[in-house]
């Protein structure tokens, strides 16, 4: 089979993978090296959907020993299938970064005879563009859950990411529509590489020249939609995974139905959804807020027509409106509308004088949100008058107003929002 050939079936067998954040690690060139990592600027560029494609995002090989309903890849489904041989992805990957196509790799694999011997060919891949091509850019690999630690250990020295993915939210899940594979190997996985970053970061704090394992982090994905956990569940599971293995990213994948189990969902992507959980995501990393705040098993999924901070602003109305001379910087961050960078604008503000809204639109802080739940000086915005029974109307308005009334899929501003976590 010709190279492209393999090329565009393999590209094409990755696409479910997400990864859109940046590099997140420095890696200078070496004399005689090409290429470098940079800590930002990695994935700059994004398909239509939200998605990152500044990366070269390939499967070794499709051949999979796993029969996964929800996987495009299964042993029983009727798809092309292709290989590379770690030589082959290794020279495409140096050819396509001369060319300024790319500025890194994203290499995962199906299971191919066992996991052990996918993850070595992994290596060997990646062997051969660190050792051989002395290529200092960024790779980012996914692991094979079942692998051995040491292979695990390998892997971890020569990407600037490693991740595994727990493809579904629970141990139920798994069992019914991925048998062969297990929650506890999954996680295990998970705790070596913690523990490996961990131990890496304090050889490196006494020796400079100490070996750097997985600068970058470890990350992990899940799959939306295919199983009937709600909303409340997957983000629960998303905080312990934070809190337990300090992971710097959980990716979430919106189900496309490419299986034969009639216990699988049929209907389009629930893509709302995932921008939903993608933005509550931002509210546990960098908002202060946790999952049982968000939701509850009283109120176990977000409203598409609002987003999760309104959403929790609404049925916590005694706590507004705030006033932005005084509020804590930690309130402020709770102010639809208000995001990191504008909630800092305010308290560096008003350190030398009262604001006015006036001030704060010469700052640049969009009131589009925020002013139905803050004061300034005692006074609301446009005197606007700000009672509960009208603040929910204007919102699902403005909602409707933005996503249209036939059609519910987040718009570009949405994206960029929710990429950058001004919520």
């Amino acid at each position: 089979m010709e190279l492209l050939e393999k090329l565009k079936i393999l590209a094409d067998s990755a696409k479910y993978d997400a990864s859109c954040s940046s590099s997140g690690s420095e890696r200078k060139n070496m004399p005689g090296g090409i290429g470098n990592a940079a800590r930002m600027g990695i994935c700059h560029t994004f398909s239509g959907d939200g998605r990152c494609v500044s990366l070269l995002k390939v499967l070794l090989t499709n051949f999979c020993m796993y029969d996964c309903q929800y996987c495009v890849n299964r042993t029983s489904n009727d798809v092309p299938r292709a290989a590379f041989t770690p030589r082959e992805l290794a020279d495409l990957t140096i050819q396509f970064y001369k060319r300024n196509y790319i500025e890194g790799l994203f290499l995962s694999s199906a299971v191919v005879r066992s996991p052990d011997h996918t993850m070595e060919l992994l290596i060997e891949c990646l062997t051969i563009l660190r050792r051989a091509y002395r290529f200092n850019g960024y790779i980012h690999a996914k692991t094979i859950p079942g692998a051995s630690q040491e292979l695990i250990n390998r892997i971890g020295l020569l990407a600037d990411r490693v991740s595994v993915n727990i493809e579904l939210p629970s141990n139920a899940s798994l069992k019914a529509f991925a048998p062969q594979k297990s929650k506890e190997a999954i996680l295990c996985p998970m705790g070596q590489i913690t523990g490996a970053i961990t131990q890496s970061k304090q050889e490196l704090a006494l020796y400079r020249h100490a070996p750097s394992f997985a600068p970058a982090g470890q990350s992990t994905q899940m799959i939306i939609g295919a199983t009937p956990e709600t909303d409340y569940s997957i983000l629960t599971l998303s905080e312990q995974l934070y809190k337990r293995y300090a992971l710097k990213r959980v990716y979430y994948s919106a189900y496309i139905p490419v299986g034969t189990n009639p216990l699988l969902p049929v209907t389009a992507p629930p893509l709302l959804r995932e921008h939903r959980i993608y933005q509550a995501d931002w509210l546990l990393r960098y908002y202060g807020f946790t999952a049982e705040e968000l939701l509850s098993a009283e109120h176990p999924n977000f409203n598409n027509f609002i987003d999760p901070k309104c959403d929790w602003a609404l049925r916590h109305w005694e706590l507004f409106p705030v006033e932005i001379n005084r509020a804590p910087y930690q309130m402020l961050l709770r102010v639809p509308g208000l995001g990191v960078r504008s909630a800092q604008k305010i308290v560096r503000a008003r350190r030398v004088a009262a604001l006015r809204f006036e001030d704060l639109k010469k700052m640049r802080i969009s009131m589009k949100r925020a002013k139905y739940f803050v004061t300034c000086g005692g006074k609301t915005y446009q005197n606007i008058w700000i009672r509960e029974e009208l603040v929910t109307p204007m919102l699902l308005s403005d909602s409707k107003t933005c996503y249209g009334q036939e059609s519910l899929l987040p718009t570009k501003e949405d994206h960029v929002k929710c990429l950058t976590g001004e919520i």
